[in-house]
């Protein structure tokens, strides 16, 4: 499992979300993407793409003005 870091900071709504799913899909099943966002809606929004897709939403960590949220891109189904 490897971890994909992106810095969003400076997007708002709903730029954050989908430039993180276009960068999901070319991950390993497995793989975990952290995006640093600055945007107060994004925690949300993320949460409720990992919903909708099958994501996992794994952390929100607030620091200084920004988030820095991990979700870890779902497994194949068999």
């Amino acid at each position: 499992m490897t971890r994909t870091v992106m810095d969003l900071k400076g997007l708002n709504c709903p730029l954050p979300v989908l430039r993180a799913n276009k960068r999901i899909k070319e991950l390993a099943p497995g793989d975990e993407l952290e995006a640093q966002v600055t945007d107060r809606a994004a925690p949300n929004d993320f949460r409720e793409f990992c919903e909708s897709t099958g994501h996992r939403f794994i952390s929100c960590d607030e620091t200084d003005g920004h988030w820095a949220i991990v979700i870890r891109k779902k497994k194949l189904e068999s």
